[in-house]
């Protein structure tokens, strides 16, 4: 098995061409042979049986036998006439090998049988025997030698068999030819995919026609698209990365530069030291969320988490407070109702902080962010620009950032962690623009006003973990 898989698969579509091909015309030959040799085998009985029957009505056979005139004087020099009593006698006119007559004669003579017709062997010579009765206790029997019917069949069966060979090895040669051209785009695709291997350029196949091949040719383009996309991300994730840590790692640097040499100088004011120590735990803290950010998009498998009854009101408030400390020249109008749910408490004010630190990047110094809560929807809105009708559609991807957004701090990950917790939790989420021209963002999530209610639904409903 593993010696006929090394094989190409060219090579391996010819052997097994070969083999059906072979099979079958040794199958062919082997019914043509078979139906030959009974058809010449009935003939031959048939006509000695035709011969004995007209030569035992006719008086002259007899009388030349009693006479010892042998048979080809009588013009039956193919056969040999015997005849046999039904004392078990018997006497031929001619003087060939003895034939080793039996029961089934005996049995004609004796009146117990109308005929017989077997085959016997004489000093290594094969005779087709026929008995009929001939008067009254006397069987006469016509032996014919087989030795004309073998040559025969020896001759078909070598033509047979050399005909048989050419139309193997012509199968063979065929099954060669057609797989190599069958599968010239498979080498074509082979080819064209280690080309890409080698040099890393995942540019798509030329697709040609529309059978199987080409579907895999489509098949393959589509997962190179997929490749390219997924490397175009990564390259951007790379390029934004190092952007917004460049920002906040130089700033710390700084900042920590200042320090040092105000410790070397007697010290900075209390005040001075304070704001320059709140601005490094701000870059600190950005530079953890920006962590936290790719952390939370690149796990691939998830994480072992706790599932609870929560309030997502409570939730909400904890994410405000939080954003509150971060942007402190806005105003927050916040307004929840309970709603109980079962889900992980950490990840969904991950997401919830992330929608109000979007909405605190775009809105102006003074604005209001709108923070409602009811009937398990949570609508955030902000006094920005909005969101163009262009960027809508990818408002949620991964690495997406608008043209206005990639002057702003931020990596483009915040919103995609927004709908893969929603989404994990059974929910939705969508994006559009307020009547004051802001951007509004919501996201629905299933449960209940009612603890007790929530508490009952989640022994029946598992909130899936995987991504």
């Amino acid at each position: 098995m593993g010696l006929h898989y090394r094989r190409s698969l060219a090579s391996r579509v010819a052997v097994l061409t070969t083999i059906a091909v072979g099979l079958s015309v040794a199958f062919v030959a082997a019914a043509a042979f078979w139906t030959v040799r009974m058809q010449m085998q009935q003939t031959l009985d048939e006509s000695l049986l035709a011969r004995a029957e007209g030569a035992a009505r006719s008086n002259a056979l007899t009388q030349a036998s009693a006479q010892q005139i042998p048979s080809w004087a009588l013009g039956a020099a193919d056969v040999r006439i015997v005849f046999v009593t039904a004392g078990g006698r018997y006497f031929s006119a001619d003087r060939g090998p003895t034939l080793r007559l039996a029961k089934p004669e005996l049995d004609v003579a004796q009146g117990g049988a109308e005929s017989s017709i077997r085959t016997v062997t004489a000093d290594e010579i094969r005779y087709r025997v026929v008995a009929v009765p001939s008067g009254s206790g006397t069987a006469l029997v016509l032996a014919q030698s087989l030795e004309p019917n073998d040559r025969t069949l020896a001759k078909l069966g070598l033509v047979l068999l050399v005909f048989g060979l050419a139309g193997v090895a012509g199968a063979a040669f065929a099954g060669w030819v057609v797989a190599r051209n069958g599968l010239r785009p498979v080498r074509r695709l082979t080819h064209a995919t280690e080309e890409i291997a080698r040099t890393e350029q995942l540019e798509p196949i030329d697709v040609e026609g529309s059978d199987e091949i080409a579907r895999l040719a489509s098949a393959f383009n589509a997962m190179l698209l997929a490749l390219s996309t997924s490397r175009d991300r990564q390259r951007q994730l790379v390029v934004d990365a190092g952007h917004e840590l460049r920002t906040p790692l130089t700033s710390l640097r700084t900042n920590v530069d200042l320090l040092r040499q105000a410790n070397e100088r007697g010290g900075l004011a209390p005040s001075s030291r304070a704001e320059l120590l709140e601005d490094v735990r701000f870059q600190i803290e950005e530079l953890t969320n920006l962590i936290v950010d790719l952390v939370e998009l690149a796990r691939d498998e998830p994480m072992p988490v706790a599932l609870e009854c929560v309030d997502l009101a409570e939730i909400t408030d904890r994410a405000v407070t939080r954003v509150r400390r971060r942007a402190p020249a806005l105003r927050f109008v916040v307004h929840t109702e309970p709603w109980w749910l079962t889900g992980e408490s950490g990840a969904l004010e991950r997401a919830i902080t992330n929608l109000l630190d979007n909405a605190a990047k775009w809105s102006p110094p003074g604005g209001t962010v709108s923070v409602e809560l009811g009937a398990g929807r949570l609508l955030v809105n902000d006094e920005g620009h909005g969101i163009a009708d262009e960027d809508l559609p990818h408002v949620f991807d991964r690495f997406y950032r608008s043209k206005e957004s990639r002057t702003m701090p931020g990596s483009g990950l915040g919103l995609s962690i927004v709908r893969q917790v929603v989404e994990r939790h059974g929910g939705s989420v969508s994006a559009g623009n307020n009547e004051a021209g802001g951007a509004a963002i919501w996201l629905r999530l299933p449960g209940s006003p009612d603890q007790a209610d929530a508490a009952d639904r989640a022994t029946t409903e598992a909130v899936p973990t995987s991504r």
